[in-house]
């Protein structure tokens, strides 16, 4: 059975999750600035609790942003890291798909508007369909003013919206039933996605992992 790990700095949370032998485990502190210290111990004792070795791992999943540009970078790190020593891939995750699909796991809502607070006024944005259980992007993801944003064309039914970014509520011009300003990504809903990824064959090389920032002239140009 495939036993893959899954973590996330990109937010004010930190997290890590584990599938193993068909069950999952996690650890998720809400710690700002406190990533770097804490991740490579959170990862060691999930481990040691499930009885998992490092090299029993298949390959390690982490939430590629967007999100805070530091948090972004020590997962890469980290994951890099490990993924080199261990001559595993890696699988990289959207935040924004993993908050749509903490949103589908903890309320089983089909359609989420994700929005995470990008500071400098604005938010980065994406819009999620469920799909066979997995949240699947529609259209594209942005960094844009909070009044610029706007839900995919042509779309029907109720949207939920979840993320730091809703605490633009009201300059958000979009409908939704309701939202969650307090949800930040979980690394147990990076692992969900990244699962549904190795199903299809989606793995990378170590060294191809790069973060996704949405703003092209932020900490790293673009790849030409």
């Amino acid at each position: 059975m495939t036993t893959l790990l899954a973590l996330d700095t990109a937010t004010e949370a930190c997290s890590v999750a584990l599938l193993h032998d068909g069950k999952v485990t996690s650890h998720y502190e809400v710690i700002p600035r406190m990533h770097a210290q804490k991740l490579l111990p959170m990862i060691k004792q999930l481990l040691a609790e499930s009885g998992v070795a490092l090299n029993a791992l298949d390959a390690i999943a982490f939430g590629r942003g967007p999100g805070a540009f530091t948090g972004v970078r020590i997962a890469i790190g980290v994951v890099q890291g490990l993924a080199f020593a261990l001559e595993r891939p890696v699988l990289p995750v959207s935040n924004l798909a993993a908050l749509a699909q903490g949103a589908l796991r903890e309320r089983r809502v089909q359609q989420v508007a994700a929005a995470i607070d990008a500071r400098m006024d604005e938010v980065y944005w994406g819009c999620y369909q469920a799909e066979a259980g997995e949240m699947r992007l529609v259209g594209q993801e942005a960094v844009l003013p909070p009044e610029r944003v706007s839900l995919p064309e042509g779309s029907r039914g109720e949207w939920f919206g979840a993320g730091t970014g809703w605490g633009y509520a009201e300059r958000l011009a979009v409908p939704v039933s309701a939202s969650d300003a307090g949800a930040l990504p979980h690394a147990l809903d990076i692992l969900s996605l990244a699962g549904y990824a190795w199903a299809r064959g989606e793995a990378i090389a170590a060294e191809q992992a790069q973060p996704v920032y949405l703003r092209d002239n932020v900490a790293t140009p673009k790849a030409r």
